[in-house]
């Protein structure tokens, strides 16, 4: 048996987030519907795809799975292994990477690695769910790279133009707030370019400048006498908890302290 957590995140293009540490575990062969995206935190594990071996293990590699194609996996060594895995949705990649996922299994690639590791911590914490597709986003370009041998696109004239288009979007629905789907598809943008752009001019993802905004707007109804699990939902925020650890790293101290009358 082994140490096993796994949900469904609200963001879409993921059906599905596994962790799991195994000593001693190993898999039958069998096939997913989704893209298997793996990365090793402990130990390494040994696995068969289209009759051939491979390894996976901790540092810069990374390991994808294409759907429909036969695998299996153990453990390689003694104390097991520690895995993250995202099931993503077919939609997430076009099936003609399939035979080139098959050939090129694991990819050596420390950023790719370091992406998908954020991308699971912020998978972590519901009501994230624009940061979780902005880093999604980011994760499926680095892996068509790979796949396809293509290029990311660099903002260029238009990237003024289209941050200012999208924080005028995220300051009129604060509160509702929007996706990263529909922020592209009203834009008529690629996500990470759109993404890219809002950076290279305001110095900040478009997903932290939304959470700014919302803070903003929680410390004045506070200080109006507002009670924070009310609050919370006011600006936009999932519950009372999901607004505590935003407030705490933006202001350094709890809501309920921050509206506190002062002493004496």
């Amino acid at each position: 048996m082994g140490d096993i957590t796994a949900w469904r995140p609200a963001v879409r293009g993921i059906s599905e987030i596994f962790h799991a540490h195994f000593t001693d575990h190993a898999y039958p062969a069998h096939t997913h519907g989704t893209w298997t995206l793996m990365i090793v935190d402990d130990g390494s594990v040994d696995f068969g795809l289209d009759r051939h071996r491979h390894g996976a293990w901790g540092t810069d590699s990374v390991a994808l799975l294409p759907p429909d194609v036969f695998h299996d996996g153990r453990t390689a060594t003694p104390a097991g292994f520690r895995k993250r895995v995202l099931y993503l949705d077919r939609s997430v990649l076009p099936e003609s990477l399939i035979g080139t996922a098959v050939d090129r299994p694991v990819l050596v690639d420390g950023l790719l690695r370091r992406r998908i590791g954020q991308l699971h911590d912020s998978l972590g914490h519901v009501g994230d769910a624009f940061e979780g597709a902005s880093r999604l986003a980011f994760v499926r370009e680095r892996l068509s790279v790979h796949l396809a041998a293509g290029r990311t696109r660099r903002p260029g004239p238009e990237a003024a133009r289209l941050a200012v288009a999208l924080r005028e979007l995220l300051d009129a629905r604060v509160t509702e707030g929007v996706t990263l789907h529909e922020a592209s598809a009203v834009l008529r943008s690629h996500p990470t370019h759109l993404i890219r752009c809002f950076k290279q001019t305001y110095g900040l993802p478009p997903h932290v400048y939304l959470t700014g905004l919302r803070i903003d707007r929680a410390r004045r109804l506070l200080l109006a006498g507002g009670r924070p699990a009310d609050v919370a939902t006011e600006v936009g925020f999932y519950d009372q908890a999901h607004l505590n650890r935003h407030f705490r790293r933006h202001v350094g101290t709890t809501p309920a302290r921050y509206a506190a009358p002062p002493a004496g």
